[in-house]
Order: structure tokens, then C-alpha cells, then sequence
């Protein structure tokens, strides 16, 4: 079947067909069609086969790529499915939300030779989508169950990925989550137009029906203490996420309708699955005709701006202070806000938010910006020109990212060591905390990141847990003898 790769001189790159920029903008769905059969076998035949797979190792789950391609080109799509779920829980979600301009794609082979990279995650979401509609995807069912249970704080993509990884080695599992629903920021932080949330949804019901317990609405902290949970479990995995926006540090930033860009997507996500809610229909937090102004220039900016066009606003300006080749988020996710309509003001950081006598916001003055020497993190630092503008607003959404929130305190557990950005301290060769049996994973560890890494670190955290509690078992066995 050699003969079906290595097709790229031969196939032009193609994406799914993507709906056009007007159709789009007026509903929260996905704005990428499906791959047809034909279509998907000849995008994954380009693939060159490579000796060295760059488009591995540029995954931080080290997707086994060139293999489930070559099994996707010959039309062998459940050996596909088999190999890359083997190190992904949620491929079909990675496919669809992972920046791979940045990751796998981004480093492919043919891509640096100049005929366009294998479109992978778009291939990846085919192959696990086809998966769950032709019923591959069925229950766990461990070889055998056993009693030790784990507790798992969080249900984002890192406590997910542990929950399945140690159910299916038959442990007892509880995920514990504060809101209502589980996905974390899959489910109400990531808009629809990017992730649909029956998509996130199957994933919770494919873990109920494996034997995992989901207790929502339960904080840490206040409804239930983290010593509570480590007499009840074998062992914890805190996998939080990170919640505190970082705030926008100028004058007039606590004018009314400046507001922080999770809290925004929430309300919008929630409308979406068909909650009420009050600040939205209020208009506090919905952008139906007005001048809406996003600060920053991440993924989560560009949910916030994208949203908002779908919500009807009158306008939609993005100001980051670098430039385009500098921003933080997906190339591709600029271009399509670009399409639906919004303005970027690249070189821009804002100054002061100017409110009417009122408290309301009513524009953002910021500043023209160069580039000037790199930083710590070797982009070039923006130092202001002098120059000054004003963008009319009647809405700005902070989109500065996260930062950990202060879990010593609200878990009153302050044994437990965080480093000076307040992120969770773990051994990286076991991904335990200082507390002895409770293990770390995902955001709450490195930082605000990428789902990938989230997962990546939830299924080592899972694998160092079960390794802990079976030499536990083991040893009470030889004390019992």
C-alpha cells in the first residue's frame, strides 16, 4: 500500500470546505464542514512518510501521526482510530481546537519544502468522528475493577484524561468540579463556533457510562475540603485549571462595561446550551449593537472578538501591542475574525478607558507602539512611539490571559507549595505535590496553556497514580502474609 503516501507533489493541501464569513457570523456553529471519505484518504496520502516524524514530535502527546495517516490513506479508519486514541483521549477534540500552525502542522516536512502541510488535525477530527458515528467508541470495561478509588479535582481536559486513563485500569474514580456541567473551559470557556458542545458532552457521557462518578456544583474548599478527599480517596489529582484574570492595569479600567473575558464567553457559552442568563439578557453581558473593543492578542481573544460579531455587535476592534507575527494565538483563528468583519489595530496598548460621567465606558485611548529589543522570552519588547488614539467603545473585554488562583487558601490546606506565579509545585517525575498522595496536572501545574499539554499531563499524572497505588497494594499484601 506504499504506493497510496507520498501523494503531496500530486494532491494539493485542502482543508474541509469552510463556510463563508456571512453565513457563518450569524449562528455558534462549527464553521468547518466535514472531510468526505475520499477527501480525508487523499489529504492523509500526502503525507511523506518521513524518517524522522517532526509532526510527532512537535505533539506534546507524541501522536503517533504518520501512522494513523497511512492506515486513514488506505481507508483502514478504525486501526486509525485505534492508534490514535491509544495516546489521545480526545482526538476528535484536539482536532478540532489545537493550534497545529504552531504544533505538528506547523513543523511538518513537506510544509518547510513548500507544498503545504498535511492537514492533520482536520484528518484526526475525521477519523474519531467516524469512530463515534460507526459505534467503535463503546464503555470502558477494565480487565478487572479494583477498590483503590482516586479522587480528581477539576473536570477540564487534564482530570478527564486521568479519569479514563485510571478507570481503565479499573481503579474507583470521582471527578469533583465546580460547575454544573464538565469540560472545564472546553465546555464554557471555547466557543461553539470553534468546539460544539455535544461534542464535549458525548466525552462526559462516554465516562458516566464507564463507571465514572461526576459530583458537579461541589467546590473544594467550602463544599467539601481537600483533606475530606484525601480520607475518602487513595490518592487526589488537583487539575483546577487557572481562573484569575489578569486585570488591565490602567486608569478607568473599573469602568462599567469593561469586563473580564472569561466571564463574558461563560454567559455566551451558557446561552448557547439554553441556560437563562440574567447578565445577558440584561445586556451586561451581550454585545448586540454596540462598539466592542477586545485587549489582547490570544486564542481568548479571539473567541471574545469573534463572539461578539456573532452577537450582533455594532463593531469589533481587537487591540494587541505587537505585531501580527508576534501575537500569542493562532495565525489561523485571525484570519478567520479577519473574514467575519474585525478590525485588528496591531502596535496598540491601551493607556486609560474614558468613561462618561456616568462610570460608562465610552472609548479606549491607546498608544502606537514599536518593536524594540527582545525580552526575557525573546520577543521583541513594544516601546511606545508617543503617538495616541482613541477607539470608541461601549464594551471592552479583557483578554490579558490567567493566572493561578490562590489554591492553598481556598483548598485552607497552606502545606501545599505553590512557586512565586502561584502555580502548583510537583516532582515532574511523578507529578506529585507536596502533600504525599496528591498529584497535579494540567494548567494549575505549568501555567495557562493548551488543552494538549493539559491532557498530556493528566494521563502522566494517572500512570505515576496508579504506580503509587499499586505498590501500595502490593505492600499491604506482603504485610497481610
Amino acid at each position: 500500500m506504499a504506493e497510496r503516501m507520498l501523494q503531496f507533489t500530486k494532491v494539493s493541501r485542502a482543508m474541509p470546505q469552510k463556510r463563508s464569513a456571512k453565513e457563518r457570523a450569524a449562528d455558534f456553529r462549527e464553521i468547518y464542514g466535514e472531510f468526505s471519505p475520499d477527501a480525508a484518504q487523499a489529504q492523509a496520502s500526502r503525507c511523506s512518510q518521513c524518517g524522522v516524524p517532526f509532526c510527532q514530535q512537535g505533539c506534546p502527546l507524541q501522536n503517533n501521526i504518520p501512522d494513523w495517516l497511512k492506515l486513514a490513506a488506505e481507508g483502514r479508519l478504525e486501526e486509525a482510530w485505534r492508534v490514535s486514541s491509544a495516546t489521545n483521549n480526545m482526538p476528535e477534540i484536539c482536532g478540532r481546537i489545537c493550534p497545529q500552525d504552531r504544533l505538528c502542522e506547523g513543523i511538518c516536512t513537506i510544509e518547510q519544502s513548500g507544498h503545504g502541510t498535511v492537514t492533520i488535525g482536520s484528518v484526526e477530527k475525521y477519523i474519531t468522528d467516524t469512530a463515534w458515528a460507526e459505534g467503535w467508541i463503546q464503555p470502558i470495561k477494565p480487565p478487572r475493577e479494583r477498590s483503590q478509588s482516586a479522587g480528581i479535582i477539576g473536570a477540564g481536559p487534564g482530570g478527564l484524561a486521568a479519569a479514563e486513563q485510571l478507570r481503565r485500569k479499573g481503579y474507583q474514580v470521582t471527578v469533583y468540579d465546580a460547575y454544573d456541567r464538565g469540560g472545564g473551559l472546553l465546555i464554557y470557556g471555547i466557543p461553539g463556533f470553534k468546539l460544539e458542545k455535544d461534542v464535549v458532552e458525548r466525552r462526559i457521557r462516554h465516562l458516566e457510562a464507564s463507571g465514572v462518578t461526576f459530583r458537579f456544583n461541589t467546590r473544594v474548599g467550602s463544599d467539601v475540603s481537600l483533606g475530606d478527599l484525601r480520607s475518602a480517596h487513595d490518592t487526589v489529582l488537583i487539575a483546577t485549571g487557572v481562573y484569575a484574570a489578569k486585570d488591565l492595569k490602567c486608569p478607568g479600567s473599573g469602568s462599567e462595561g469593561v469586563l473580564p473575558a472569561l466571564d463574558y464567553l461563560t454567559a455566551s457559552n451558557k446561552v448557547s446550551l439554553g441556560d437563562k442568563v440574567e447578565a445577558y439578557e440584561s445586556g451586561a453581558l451581550n454585545a448586540e449593537g454596540k462598539r466592542v473593543v477586545v485587549i489582547g492578542g490570544g486564542d481568548t481573544a479571539m473567541d471574545c472578538v469573534r463572539t461578539a460579531i456573532r452577537q450582533g455587535a455594532k463593531s469589533v476592534t481587537c487591540l494587541y501591542r505587537r505585531d501580527r507575527a508576534n501575537m500569542p494565538g493562532s495565525q489561523r483563528e485571525v484570519q478567520n475574525a479577519e473574514e467575519e468583519g474585525v478590525v485588528f489595530e496591531w502596535l496598540a496598548n491601551p493607556e486609560a478607558i474614558i468613561d462618561t460621567k456616568g462610570g460608562k465606558v465610552k472609548a479606549v485611548r491607546a498608544s502606537r507602539m514599536k518593536l524594540g529589543e527582545p525580552d526575557a522570552s525573546g520577543r521583541q519588547s513594544p516601546v511606545k512611539t508617543g503617538e495616541t488614539f482613541d477607539v470608541k467603545a461601549d464594551m471592552v473585554i479583557k483578554a490579558l490571559g490567567f493566572d493561578p488562583e490562590d489554591l492553598p487558601a481556598l483548598f485552607n490546606e497552606p502545606s501545599l507549595t505553590v512557586n512565586r506565579w502561584g502555580a502548583v509545585r510537583v516532582d515532574y517525575a511523578t507529578m506529585e505535590t507536596s502533600l504525599p498522595g496528591v498529584y497535579a496536572a494540567g494548567d494549575i501545574v505549568r501555567g495557562a496553556s493548551l488543552v494538549v499539554w493539559a491532557i498530556k499531563d493528566g494521563r502522566d499524572a494517572a500512570e505515576a497514580m496508579h504506580k503509587a497505588m499499586r505498590a501500595a497494594e502490593q505492600a499491604a499484601k506482603v504485610a497481610a502474609e
